[in-house]
């Protein structure tokens, strides 16, 4: 029975059909396959978790985790406060101050972070004697620290793009009403502007904070012995392939957890503007 229209008197059209293309078999075949797939993987590392290679190489991969984790956090961490400056630089009408600034950004983020790991690692042993003569070889001849150095550079780069779009996102009002206040520009700053632009700057700073911790695979090529160093030198004592699958998983379980945290931050730091 077809319901009448009551402002028109007519007969309703019916509701159209509902096609079933080619898309939606596609999207719903992938979707069983990596049900499968998961389900196929789960079971795979339930019936595992006591195998001989479990075993003799969970400490190793605990050692690589606390190495990864210490490599991302102290990168993260020197390039929130490298970025700041970059940041200010950038946004500088003078450009005197904005033009290297902008070159920095430019080169750091245009090219691979494992070509300016290398830049780093190798390029400083061509400069040794130079090092050496102003007391700074001690640092470039270790590995670790090389590879803190390039990504700290990188995301610098990176987050110093996340705030300067953050706060240039923030209502021009904002700055007019501080100065109506008689607030100083670097009161306004830190008190008025940067709190509003972290809060708009959250959600990118943790796709940054995710990205750096699988980039930091990278560090492995360097004879760091990070989660994927410790993965390579157990396939390479084993050759068993599960040494790959166990080290996707550990990636997975940090960026689950980090994601999951950061949601809770992002409602936390955000409730009052849910109401």
């Amino acid at each position: 029975m077809i319901a009448a229209n009551p402002a028109t008197g007519r007969a309703a059209p019916p509701p159209p059909a509902r096609k079933w293309t080619n898309t939606r078999i596609l999207g719903h075949v992938l979707m069983t396959l990596w049900i499968v797939a998961g389900a196929y993987l789960l079971f795979y590392l339930v019936s595992n978790i006591q195998s001989p290679f479990v075993l003799k190489y969970w400490t190793k991969y605990a050692e690589g985790l606390v190495v990864t984790v210490e490599i991302v956090g102290l990168s993260l961490l020197i390039g929130v406060i490298l970025s700041v400056p970059i940041a200010f630089a950038r946004s500088s009408k003078l450009k005197v101050i904005a033009a290297p600034a902008y070159a920095y950004v430019y080169f750091f983020r245009g090219t691979p972070l494992l070509a300016q790991t290398f830049l780093i690692y190798y390029g400083a042993g061509s400069f040794r004697p130079f090092f050496e003569d102003i007391g700074l070889w001690w640092f470039f001849r270790d590995a670790f620290n090389c590879v803190v150095f390039a990504f700290a550079l990188n995301t610098a780069a990176y987050q110093a793009e996340i705030l300067r779009g953050a706060v240039q996102n923030i209502a021009r009002g904002q700055w007019e009403g501080a100065a109506a206040l008689g607030l100083p520009k670097p009161v306004t700053f830190f008190k008025v502007i940067l709190p509003q632009a972290l809060m708009v700057a959250l959600r990118p700073y943790g796709n940054e904070i995710i990205l750096m911790i699988k980039g930091s695979a990278i560090a492995s090529i360097v004879t760091i012995y990070d989660v994927m160093g410790e993965t390579r030198r157990a396939y390479s004592r084993s050759y068993d392939f599960q040494a790959y699958i166990w080290a996707a998983v550990l990636y997975l379980m940090i960026v689950e957890t980090l994601r999951r945290i950061w949601d809770k931050l992002e409602a936390r730091l955000t409730r009052h503007l849910k109401r």
